[in-house]
């Protein structure tokens, strides 16, 4: 792979990294209770949690609401992010990365 190939692969690499940066992944659990906004990047943007939702009696249920949705959003961003660096990969590995 030559000079010119190897700037237009990270180029293309840097275009889809931010395109990773403004996609938004959403994940709710509870029915609604608490919502996970996370991008493409796996940088937590928002956690919303609707009061009327939530049972202060059973805190043990929100937490696990809340683990839950940070897991796949997680696993979902990832899921992502591979599925758009996938055509990547293989000129990546020419380059040294």
């Amino acid at each position: 792979m030559n000079r010119f190939d190897q700037a237009k692969m990270l180029l293309k690499v840097k275009k889809i990294q931010k395109e990773l940066q403004r996609e938004v992944i959403t994940i709710e659990k509870g029915e609604g209770a608490v919502k996970v906004e996370i991008t493409g990047e796996q940088k937590l943007k928002k956690i919303h949690i609707d009061p009327n939702a939530i049972n202060l009696e059973d805190i043990g249920e929100l937490e696990r609401w809340l683990e839950d949705a940070v897991r796949e959003a997680i696993t979902e961003s990832q899921r992502v992010a591979a599925e758009k660096m996938q055509p990547m990969m293989g000129a990546l590995g020419n380059l040294g990365l």
